[in-house]
């Protein structure tokens, strides 16, 4: 249980939600969700988002809307952040993906200074015409160094590069084989390019295999693509890379491994787990985003074959039709890989290592179930939307900031906690949030239970 002044403000939300659950219940607020609203039809549009429009300002009136917050400071572990109802709070921050805490780091902010002043805001151009600079091409030679693969292409950001190596790549004929969790940025790119879209159980090896020997009994023409990540950010899981990429040699297929949120965070020299699996320069491609660890927009694809690479720089439509990373940017990044792959980057691990490991204790002994591997992405799984938005409210109200996952980044009834650990916490706020939200959870279980229990018993038995 949270101590000190905690406890009367927690008390205080208590109070007020128990008083007021039956009206909450009532409003509907705590049902539904994003899904009930994405077959559209009709052929005025503002019309037919409006049944959206009214379900989301209910849950916004209701005090159980968490998205869209402002954040007031510095992404740093402690922020002041403003909800969508114009509530302001200052507390515990495990809402920013800034893990290694670089972006608020002095040489990172007077090298994205330095190139402000030299090059300008932007280079004003898409990077196949004028858009490039010095510190992007240097940009492009660091990330093939580190990833120890010859050829880097980037993008405008982590999404703009999974949607665009898919979309510059497959056709029709091609088929597209991707974990269940892989990104939106993957799976919309398969759908745009191919409708031979293949999704198979998470993790499973023996699942991608099967659909590999399922594909090539018929077509021993067209392209394979097989898509996975490092570090799934919804799970804070990974898969055998190796088997992976073994399983695509034997069927003539390509692996693509998305490395968003482990590259720079884990394995030897921020290597990810492609390094971790001693995989570096071994994988046919590797997409990634400097939003995570690297205190910048923008993203990449890197690979061995130079055809390839060559091909992305005109055939990916987000790299061709959008402006180029900025300089800040590409010196911001420079700066944070060399601090990655420093002394300096180890010691930032280490620490992101220990608090989190604290985070999963903590959250262990105050019930809370927790998925995935040691590492920054702390996932706190809670089940029901109704208990997700109540402990989202409580936790919100009680300084602590953990960002709500609800459909469509996970599936209906699978709501969570996504916790994002940076090296810059301490122990003692890991402890903190990991009780108020052991604590939050419980109330919302309880509270709903009370209110009622014959929708609660449904909703468990379903579970």
């Amino acid at each position: 249980m949270p101590t000190g002044s905690l406890i009367k403000t927690l008390s205080t939300l208590a109070d007020r939600l128990t008083h007021d659950i039956v009206k909450l219940i009532d409003s509907g607020a705590l049902e539904g969700s994003f899904a009930d609203f994405v077959r559209l039809s009709g052929k005025n549009l503002d019309l037919r988002t409006q049944q959206y429009h009214e379900w989301r300002r209910n849950r916004l009136e209701q005090g159980v809307w968490p998205f869209s917050t402002q954040l007031q400071s510095t992404p740093g572990p402690e922020a002041t952040v403003i909800d969508a109802a114009g509530t302001e709070r200052t507390g515990v921050n495990f809402a920013s993906y800034d893990y290694l805490g670089l972006s608020t780091h002095t040489e990172v902010r007077a090298a994205a200074i330095e190139a402000i002043n030299r090059y300008g805001m932007h280079t004003a151009g898409a990077p196949i015409l004028q858009g490039n600079s010095p510190l992007s091409l240097r940009l492009q030679e660091a990330m093939a160094e580190m990833l120890g693969l010859t050829h880097v292409v980037l993008f405008p950001t982590g999404w703009a590069a999974g949607y665009g190596v898919i979309t510059a790549l497959i056709r029709t004929k091609d088929h597209v084989v991707l974990d269940q969790y892989a990104h939106n940025c993957c799976v919309q790119g398969a759908m745009a390019a191919t409708p031979h879209v293949h999704r198979v159980r998470h993790l499973s090896t023996d699942a991608f295999v099967r659909q590999l020997r399922r594909i090539r009994a018929t077509d021993a023409e067209n392209a394979i693509l097989v898509v996975t990540e490092g570090i799934f950010s919804m799970n804070g899981d990974s898969p055998d890379l190796a088997a992976l990429q073994t399983a695509c040699r034997e069927y003539d297929a390509t692996l693509l491994v998305d490395t968003a949120h482990d590259l720079g965070a884990v394995g030897p020299g921020g290597t990810g787990i492609v390094g971790l699996q001693g995989l570096l320069g071994k994988v046919d491609l590797v997409i990634g985003s400097f939003s995570k660890v690297f205190a910048a927009n923008g993203g990449f694809a890197a690979s061995s074959s130079a055809a390839i690479s060559e091909y992305l720089r005109a055939g990916a439509p987000s790299r061709t039709f959008s402006n180029a990373i900025s300089p800040p940017q590409c010196a911001a990044v420079l700066k944070a890989v060399e601090i990655v792959r420093s002394a300096e980057g180890d010691l930032l691990r280490e620490r992101v290592s220990q608090v989190a490991q604290v985070l999963r204790e903590t959250l262990a002994t105050s019930g809370v179930v927790c998925l995935g591997k040691p590492g920054p992405l702390v996932p706190v799984l809670l089940g029901r939307e109704a208990v997700g938005r109540i402990t989202a409210a409580v936790c919100f109200d009680g300084g602590v900031f953990a960002n709500l996952i609800e459909y469509p980044a996970v599936s209906v009834g699978a709501c969570r906690l996504r916790m994002q650990v940076m090296a810059t916490h301490t122990s003692a706020q890991a402890q903190q949030a990991a009780k108020v939200i052991g604590w939050a959870s419980r109330f919302a279980e309880q509270l709903l239970d009370r209110a009622d229990p014959a929708a609660s018993a449904t909703a468990s038995a379903g579970a």
